[in-house]
């Protein structure tokens, strides 16, 4: 059994059909038959049920296919940490909250475009369950999630700190005024979103039980909907600023045990840490890092 005979195996299982498999694999059909069938009497257990509309795993193959999609990466790292000469290029993935998108990241990415043109940046946003589940799937490399994050195979770096305010419809002049009024709806993120949980934890505290909820899929939405009395959210401050100078939004602080929240970059521990994603977190690290680590 070879790295060859795994890649074989892994896109059989992945695609469900030995044709399809060649296909992906440029070869032909008989050739992946082949080093399927060389690959069970190796084993001495057959790895796959075949039928009419293809092939599916057998429970010994369905053992056999983290190893293999494990190996399939291992050898992707090594041929991008050979080709790494140093100079960020090539492909780069990570994620981020959204509300990080919107006040962090603007002049990091700007930053970073212009020292380093080589590199084809994609950015994707989402919540914190779903970017830390991207990570650990080796879909993206990296992202920018709410801390704390504390997950055996991720490595987390903090990046900045927010202070969460809560927001309401400009004419509301304090929480305590809102809640005589009954429980608000809150006007969230999908689930899986952070804030999301510490707004209902912030209204339970005070006796705000079983809060009705909108979602919704973008900070605009979401904003949009408070403005017009629909509900209330909690946001970084300076996310909601600019809504709440135009009159549009009220902020209400928080005490300091329920506004502190950190932003961390979370990577996996047995990652690749290319020159184009070094870079990446060199921007994004605060001045005042940066200037540390060059003492």
């Amino acid at each position: 059994m070879d790295a060859g005979d795994l890649r074989v195996f892994e896109a059989v299982a992945r695609l469900g059909t030995m044709g399809r498999a060649a296909a992906e694999l440029n070869t032909v059909q008989s050739n992946v038959t082949a080093r399927i069938r060389l690959l069970e009497r190796e084993l001495g257990v057959p790895l796959f049920h075949r039928h009419s509309r293809g092939a599916v795993p057998t429970d010994a193959g369905r053992r056999l296919l983290p190893y293999a999609a494990r190996a399939a990466r291992l050898l992707d790292e090594a041929r991008r940490a050979v080709a790494d000469d140093g100079c960020p290029k090539g492909s780069l993935a990570v994620g981020s909250l959204e509300t990080t998108t919107a006040l962090r990241l603007p002049r990091v990415l700007a930053d970073y475009a212009a020292a380093h043109p080589a590199v084809d940046l994609v950015l994707r946003t989402g919540t914190t369950c779903e970017l830390v589940a991207a990570v650990l799937e080796h879909r993206i490399e990296g992202a920018f999630v709410c801390g704390p994050v504390g997950h055996p195979e991720l490595e987390a770096m903090t990046v900045w700190e927010e202070e969460l305010v809560l927001v309401t419809a400009g004419g509301v002049r304090s929480l305590d005024a809102l809640l005589r009024a009954g429980t608000p709806k809150i006007v969230v993120f999908r689930a899986g979103c952070s804030y999301r949980q510490r707004l209902e934890a912030v209204l339970a505290a005070r006796g705000a039980v079983g809060p009705r909820l909108l979602e919704f899929g973008s900070l605009d939405g979401i904003l949009a909907c408070v403005a017009g009395g629909v509900g209330v959210t909690l946001l970084p401050r300076g996310v909601a600023a600019p809504a709440a100078r135009d009159g549009r939004v009220a902020l209400h602080a928080l005490p300091p045990a329920e506004a502190g929240v950190e932003t961390v970059f979370v990577r996996r521990r047995d990652g690749f840490v290319s020159s184009a994603l070094a870079a990446f977190l060199d921007c994004a690290r605060p001045r005042s890092a940066r200037a540390d680590a060059a003492d």
